[in-house]
């Protein structure tokens, strides 16, 4: 009886030390995806896959004098490029003026987690390795990304085992439904891409908007529950346009996912019981008393609910000043 004891414990310590090694070979595999990724000369020709559209992208990346350079260009429809210049970020987009912000991610459809923060996200997410594939060609590992409390998206995804660079990127929901897919059809890594993109740093490019900061600290509501990793971003208050409403809105982010809460006096344009799920985004609005309150974000159906049936108001008053 004591040997089957010894055996038993002998192979429970085996199977934990071995899906602890797992655990670490797939945290490790991030942050050399990370590394590559931010100081590779490399050029990704992929593909966006949604439910209802296909959108082909090309991104080129360069480090130059220790500064990243970027180039995100969408290669169907009207002329739209992103440009990344270190930490600034310009946005050309047909019908608005081209613009310069300060940033240092990219508001674009890049794949996933090219520049995410691996030592914090390990805190709310599991890495999963699940084996080897091919993708573009190339062997990749394969492993997942898993939110730990269930209120989020997971992404499964397909490292190349040489470059490291990430070349698939599956988001899927609860269920297991791909809900969309990066997908790289080619791409290369040679310092003739630094060349080629050194001619960035004398594109003229509009000056860096001066942002104002917030000036709304404090707030007539509160949010009750959010998921563990979410921060919030800075606290807006605006007009609409079109109905002349006062909102307050604030953005959460766990540094993957983002959502934003929208609060505002309600009138008869307001949506009394909405939540809809177009992708990845989700919408969930109704009427509370005299507000409306609305989550949009990369987050489930279920998550948006509950973020906002836990809004509460503090005080009663117009958001009108």
């Amino acid at each position: 009886m004591k040997k089957i004891l010894i055996s038993a414990l002998t192979l429970f310590s085996l199977n934990t030390t071995m899906a602890f090694a797992e655990d670490n070979s797939a945290e490790a595999l991030l942050h050399q995806m990370n590394e590559a990724s931010q100081h590779l000369n490399y050029e990704l020709s992929y593909i966006l896959i949604k439910k209802n559209s296909i959108e082909p992208l090309l991104y080129r990346h360069a480090r130059s004098d220790d500064k990243q350079l970027a180039h995100l260009i969408y290669l169907s429809g009207p002329v739209r490029e992103v440009i990344r210049r270190g930490d600034e970020i310009s946005y050309i987009e047909p019908g608005i003026e081209p613009f310069t912000i300060e940033s240092g991610n990219l508001v674009a459809p890049t794949i996933p987690l090219l520049n995410s923060n691996v030592d914090k996200l390990k805190d709310f997410y599991d890495f999963i390795p699940v084996g080897r594939a091919r993708e573009a060609g190339s062997a990749c590992q394969v492993l997942r990304v898993v939110p730990k409390d269930g209120q989020r998206y997971s992404y499964v995804l397909w490292v190349d085992e040489k470059s490291k660079l990430p070349l698939r990127a599956d988001l899927v929901d609860r269920d297991g439904e791909v809900l969309e897919q990066y997908r790289t059809i080619s791409f290369s890594i040679n310092e003739q891409i630094a060349q080629a993109m050194s001619g960035l740093n004398q594109v003229k490019l509009p000056e860096v908007l001066s942002l104002p900061k917030g000036q709304v600290t404090d707030s007539f509501w509160s949010v009750g529950w959010i998921p563990s990793g979410f921060e919030p971003k800075e606290l807006n208050r605006y007009r609409m346009n079109n109905t002349d409403r006062m909102v307050e809105s604030q953005m959460y982010s766990d540094g993957l996912f983002n959502f934003s809460i929208y609060v505002s006096d309600s009138d008869d344009l307001s949506l009394k019981g909405q939540l809809v799920r177009q992708g990845r985004r989700t919408l969930h609005s109704f009427v509370r008393g005299s507000h409306e309150i609305s989550v949009i974000g990369d987050i489930p159906p279920a998550t948006a609910k509950r973020i906002a049936q836990s809004v509460t108001f503090v005080k009663v008053e117009s958001t009108t000043p």
